[in-house]
């Protein structure tokens, strides 16, 4: 069936018997962005590590600890959307 603006039909389907698409979620910005904290601070382990610098290898596993605990705020998140 073709689109005819009178009664709204497409493909053999009417566009108000299908349900709402939902906006993009901000969620997957906010894991992307916990995933790149995550490898900031493993780069910043590993740099204090190489350079024997234990306050620099200290901020990188907090870094980390830090993005892991944002993720698993995002993961609870998502259980409760649905």
């Amino acid at each position: 069936m073709a689109e005819c603006p009178d009664n709204h039909v497409r493909w053999g389907v009417r566009v108000a018997d299908q349900p709402p698409k939902e906006a993009p979620t901000v969620g997957f910005d906010d894991k992307v962005s916990n995933k790149a904290q995550q490898f900031k601070g493993k780069g910043k382990e590993a740099g204090g590590k190489a350079t024997d610098d234990r306050e620099l290898q200290a901020e990188g596993k907090a870094d980390q600890k830090k993005a892991k605990l944002k993720d698993v705020g995002e993961k609870v998140k998502d259980v409760f959307k649905k």
